[in-house]
């Protein structure tokens, strides 16, 4: 239950709920319990008066004294019905306050979750695969909505009517409530070893679950892949493997769960026979009576489905705390990539990269290591180098998505930590490597995060990433919706709508990551040429395996194993007979060939 101390916060955010719903279970289950000494009333007056009723027989009185016995029973029943009907008015009323603060809670929890995914840093979600963060934001708090929900309510439920039932049952007979409640420490001690089970079983089930998303997600991207190679029954054969697990755990919690019932009707079942066996020797000494027995009988008969939703409520729990700790894991990750004064301010462009050292978290590579590199306002420099070499490093170090590993970055004169995250990457404008498109209209994706944007500058941004004729020949043209990753468009074009998604926010900073690889080299110059206006009194990071790319920079900068090899202007490099003028020559030959 530790992991579900998490869910406090949430209760008594939605208390009132709780309280009313709690006030309303103890008063359905009083109309409940009611009716179980009316019918012992009524019996008492059935067996009183039938032998008084034949003693009169053939008198006049007879026929009155059937009139006030039909009356009596008609009352009973009537109260009876009247009893019920309250206690349904006051079971929806339970439903209504505990159930509708489970929905509260669910909807409150899964905005949280999701909330805190979006401040961990990139590290975490390359550790962590994308089935297993969508199962623990679905399937875990879902299992948790079960908890503070339908598992409360019968919770709740089962410790009012025990106490009002014992109560009842007590007033009535101490002798006899000993013998009924005789079997509940074997009901305990069953509960206790089977929820063990439970527990263990749930986890299993949670994990296998979270590795059978994550396949179909994977699958599901891949598709062109797995039909290009031929794959469907390769892949089917795999989901069928991580099906059948899941259906193996599922059945072995199954089985456990089952052990629940028939313990518990074995045990009610035997309560019901030691009522009837002392009930009967208590009727014969003169201590109870008839309706005594039967009330009895009705208050373990009330007893049997919240005993019987014991097991159902436990494992649901059981589960709970299960996807609760695995949520928790979650939770308690923390961001480091936090700003040390929240400094929010317009910047200028200037960068600085002093003694730059960088190795991911998770995998331990070194990317970059002693790098220097200053970019005052305005400028333009072009990082390039083979696969491999640290540049995308660069452009994610300058997103502020990692911090250094060693040494600072600047920008401005001021620490890149200093500033307010959100603040500084508004401020920024950033062409991915591995575009990524929203499966969304050409329009929003172009204007994304920023609803407000013109038509005028999206139009703009489009024709100056050289897609707007592209845009044109579609039947809906800016409002044509894209497919999944924007699958509907080709490579090229994915690159430069997201060129254009780019400039249309009017960036201080500009970081170009390899963003003109899947376009030809006619479209490469005209993207170009049109960024060389925007570029101007704009810093501008050009990162890119090409030369051609490379022309507009101010400054080129050659990258070998993160470290910098080279580093001047176009003519300087050429001049020097280094790695920049042997790529170069190397490109020029390829595209003449």
């Amino acid at each position: 239950m530790k992991a579900l101390k998490y869910l406090n916060q949430y209760l008594w955010k939605y208390k009132w709920y709780l309280i009313l719903g709690t006030l309303f279970t103890i008063i359905s289950n009083l109309f409940g319990i009611i009716p179980a000494q009316l019918v012992r009333y009524a019996l008492d007056l059935v067996i009183e008066t039938v032998d008084i009723y034949y003693l009169f027989n053939g008198t006049g009185l007879q026929s009155q004294m059937y009139d006030i016995f039909a009356f009596s029973i008609l009352l009973y029943g009537l109260l009876i019905l009247g009893m019920a009907l309250l206690k349904g008015i006051f079971l929806f009323l339970v439903r209504q306050t505990i159930i509708v603060m489970s929905r509260h809670i669910e909807f409150d929890l899964k905005n949280d979750v999701y909330r805190h995914y979006q401040t961990l840093p990139t590290s975490f979600f390359r550790k962590h695969n994308t089935g297993d963060l969508m199962a623990r934001i679905s399937e875990d708090v879902s299992n948790v909505r079960m908890y503070v929900g339908p598992a409360l309510m019968y919770g709740i439920n089962l410790i009012v009517l025990f106490f009002l039932v014992i109560s009842y049952m007590l007033t009535v007979s101490t002798k006899l409530t000993a013998y009924v409640l005789l079997p509940l420490p074997v009901l305990s001690v069953s509960v206790y070893v089977v929820n063990n089970m439970i527990m263990k079983r749930s986890q299993e089930i949670q994990k296998q679950l979270s590795g059978l998303s994550t396949y179909v997600q994977e699958a599901f991207s891949g598709i062109r892949v797995i039909k290009s190679f031929v794959q469907e029954k390769h892949s089917f054969d795999n989901f069928e493997k991580e099906a059948e697990n899941f259906k193996r755990k599922s059945l072995k919690l199954t089985r456990v769960d089952s052990f629940f019932y028939p313990i518990i009707l074995l045990l009610i079942g035997l309560s019901n026979i030691l009522i009837i066996y002392i009930g009967g020797q208590e009727i014969i000494n003169g201590n109870l009576t008839p309706g005594n027995i039967t009330e009895f009988i009705l208050y373990v008969n009330i007893l049997t489905w919240p005993v019987m939703a014991l097991g159902w409520t436990t494992s649901q729990i059981q589960r709970a705390a299960s996807s609760q700790a695995r949520i928790n894991e979650f939770l308690n990750e923390k961001t480091t990539l936090v700003s040390e004064k929240n400094l929010i301010k317009s910047l200028e462009g200037g960068i600085t990269f002093r003694n730059i050292g960088f190795i991911y978290p998770d995998s331990g590579i070194q990317a970059l290591k002693h790098f220097d590199l200053e970019v005052k306002q305005g400028e333009s420099v072009a990082i390039l180098g083979t696969t491999g070499s640290g540049k995308s490093t660069l452009a994610h170090l300058l997103c502020r998505l990692y911090d250094p590993t060693s040494g600072e970055i600047l920008i401005d004169g001021i620490p890149l930590k200093d500033y307010d995250v959100h603040a500084y990457r508004r401020q920024i404008g950033y062409v991915p490597q591995d575009v990524f498109l929203f499966s969304d209209s050409i329009r929003n994706n172009v204007r994304f995060g920023s609803s407000d944007m013109p038509m005028e500058r999206i139009e703009q941004a489009v024709k100056d990433a050289d897609l707007y004729r592209n845009i044109q020949d579609f039947p809906q043209g800016f409002d044509t919706v894209l497919g999944e990753r924007g699958i509907t468009l080709s490579g090229g074009q994915k690159q430069r709508l997201s060129i254009a998604r780019a400039i249309a926010r009017d960036p201080r900073i500009l970081i170009l990551d390899d963003c003109l690889s899947a376009v030809d080299t006619h479209t490469e110059n005209i993207i170009l040429n049109n960024l060389k206006r925007i570029m101007d009194h704009r810093t501008s990071v050009i990162i890119s395996h090409r030369v051609s790319s490379a022309k507009l920079a101010d400054t080129i900068v050659v990258l070998s194993d993160g470290a910098i090899i080279e580093k001047g202007t176009h003519a300087e490099l050429m001049g020097n007979n280094g790695a920049y003028r042997e790529l170069y020559e190397k490109q020029l030959v390829a595209e003449e060939i």
